[in-house]
């Protein structure tokens, strides 16, 4: 299991300030924290990753093309460009679009209760070169958003929650 149990990230008071809490434990509590999503698209094409079987939580299911939290005292800029980095292997101009907040329970005793600063890039994936780090994700492939929908709602135990959440909100992945 992929735990990083020794990760801090920003998590939200009341009052609107962050305080640093390990990554696991904010899991765990369901405490408010901040996350990134990066869609990589080209054309009307999402790329998606089906997250490692190692995962921490929802190993083995499908999700947009990247989704994090910043280190304590990252920018969510700097978190996405890193994390796209760290787990496909790419470095693309990312764009900042939308903040969404959602709360989801993700198995084992887990779960997620996010303020997500979404990122979107463009790409022509004939010269994109993934690389894929096994750790973190087991497959990639491209999706139309009619496609999407379709396999959802055929088959929502594949996704995780969180990607389903921003699809029934964004069908048409205009995120």
């Amino acid at each position: 299991m992929t735990a990083s149990t020794d990760i801090i990230i920003p998590a939200i008071a009341g009052d609107g300030s962050l305080f640093p809490i390990e990554k696991l434990q904010a899991h765990r509590e369901a405490v408010f924290h901040l996350a990134i999503s990066v869609f990589v698209f080209d054309g009307t094409h999402l790329l998606i990753q089906q997250r490692a079987e190692s995962k921490y939580h929802c190993g083995g299911l499908w999700a947009n093309t990247c989704c994090s939290h910043p280190n304590w005292n990252e920018t969510v800029e700097a978190c996405a460009s890193r994390r796209i980095g760290e787990e496909l292997g790419i470095s693309v101009p990312l764009e900042r679009r939308r903040t969404v907040e959602y709360s989801a329970d993700v198995g084992g005793g887990l779960h997620e209760h996010e303020r997500v600063a979404m990122f979107v890039a463009s790409v022509d994936r004939a010269t994109l070169a993934l690389d894929a780090n096994p750790d973190e994700v087991m497959a990639t492939r491209w999706v139309t958003p009619a496609g999407l929908c379709i396999e959802m709602r055929a088959h929502p135990e594949r996704f995780t929650p969180w990607f389903k959440l921003y699809v029934e909100r964004y069908p048409d992945l205009a995120i």
